[in-house]
């Protein structure tokens, strides 16, 4: 069994059923503010879930790269290899307020130092990506495809805490690194880094984020933790719809995103929220992003059964670079194919509860941020000619669009 826990509490344990299936169940003690999810509160019956695991205890396990390295290096040892296997060798260092620890043990979150300035200035000899790769795997609970892993920087806390006794005592993740497969997908960190700057000058909620000086990294602040080193709750849409990993390009941007944040929200900013989701959905056609799926949008909250929040911006890139016949990964107005400013204008209209008036603003914020970015582009183009081609590229994709 694995003894799942909550805010640092043992919240239930989960267990396999039938051929391929798990249940959890709370424990007796268990109280409402400690449930695992907003989609599953505290109840005397189990939550069965009749193939894998249920889409909360999915959300952070690894994909592509990561989740290779992990079966090899554990398939032997325990004989099979499948979810259940990866959650109990991830599950102790996870995005969110949920961990996971063997049925008779104690929580700990131990994960190894890695200093951040020396992954940005690119100081460490060999290859960083396998160092990387290699010591933190087993302490990475983070999804996605795109090899990303967790590390603690021990300066992390210093910059912003009087206390040093706080980041003396904190042995968790504080940041996450993403890499890219140069063969596969050249320049992916400095793509997504000028993606994540046009957010931000959307005005969207964007945790703080670096390109390393080879540009073989982005490092990006957690969003779930908190300055006291406790963590905040997070779950993706695949959770709030109910859906495993695997469909999470299954569902629209209008119910599946939009009418299920609102069901969730449970907040008095939910209108606002809603407008930065509606912008979110936008600037990903503008910028071409085919990888806006359920995982790639979620809610952050203090309380379980409080209010919650539209979670900080996170995985955006121009996939058109790559896949020049790349579409939407969602559907509007049920079609994947990209929308016309008057059909993102409609569906700010209808779906976010925005005046015309808010929505062309909102559309022409958009296209101001990615005209000023596109400047920022062209000179880190001039200083890296690695990354003149995806940069051109980029700048060529964003030119097409017109939303504003």
């Amino acid at each position: 069994m694995i003894k799942v826990w909550t805010d640092s509490a043992e919240a239930g344990l989960l267990d396999r059923t039938g051929d391929r299936g798990s249940t959890f169940m709370y424990l007796p003690e268990t109280i409402g503010m400690q449930a695992v999810s907003v989609t599953m509160p505290v109840r005397l019956a189990s939550w069965d879930t009749r193939f894998g695991l249920a889409p909360i205890f999915e959300m952070n396990l690894p994909e592509g790269v990561l989740r290779e390295r992990l079966r090899l290096a554990f398939a032997k040892a325990t004989g099979t290899f499948d979810d259940f296997d990866l959650l109990g060798i991830v599950g102790r260092s996870q995005v969110g307020r949920i961990r996971y620890t063997g049925q008779k043990e104690k929580l700990e979150e131990d994960v190894p130092f890695q200093s951040v300035d020396e992954i940005l200035e690119r100081r460490r000899g060999g290859d960083l990506f396998r160092y990387l790769i290699e010591r933190f795997a087993s302490f990475s609970g983070i999804s996605g495809v795109q090899p990303k892993v967790l590390v603690r920087d021990e300066n992390a806390f210093s910059a912003y805490r009087k206390d040093a006794r706080l980041s003396q005592s904190y042995r968790g993740a504080t940041h996450i690194v993403k890499f890219w497969e140069p063969n596969e997908f050249p320049q992916l960190a400095a793509n997504e880094y000028f993606c994540l700057r046009v957010a931000e000058k959307c005005g969207l909620d964007v945790p703080r984020f670096s390109l390393s000086e080879d540009a073989s990294a982005l490092v990006i602040d957690r969003f779930d933790l908190r300055l006291d080193g406790t963590y905040r709750g997070f779950e993706d849409f695949c959770v709030l719809n109910a859906k495993r990993t695997d469909q999470k390009y299954s569902g629209s941007y209008e119910t599946s995103l939009l009418k299920r944040f609102q069901q969730f929200a449970n907040s008095p900013h939910v209108y606002a929220d809603l407008e930065k989701l509606f912008t979110l959905i936008a600037l990903n056609c503008a910028l071409r992003n085919g990888d806006a799926h359920l995982k790639n949008f979620g809610i952050v909250y203090d309380d379980v059964l409080g209010e919650a929040r539209l979670a900080p911006v996170y995985d955006l890139v121009t996939t058109s670079v790559y896949l020049p016949k790349d579409s939407m990964a969602l559907t509007l107005n049920g079609s994947t194919r990209w929308p016309t400013a008057k059909e993102l204008q409609r569906l700010g209209e209808t779906r976010a509860g925005g005046t015309p008036a808010q929505i062309r603003n909102i559309l022409d914020r958009i296209a101001e941020a990615i005209h000023s970015t596109s400047a920022d582009v062209r000179g880190y183009m001039k200083e890296h000619p690695d990354f003149a081609d995806i940069g051109g590229r980029m700048l060529q994709e964003w030119g097409e669009v017109s939303i504003g």
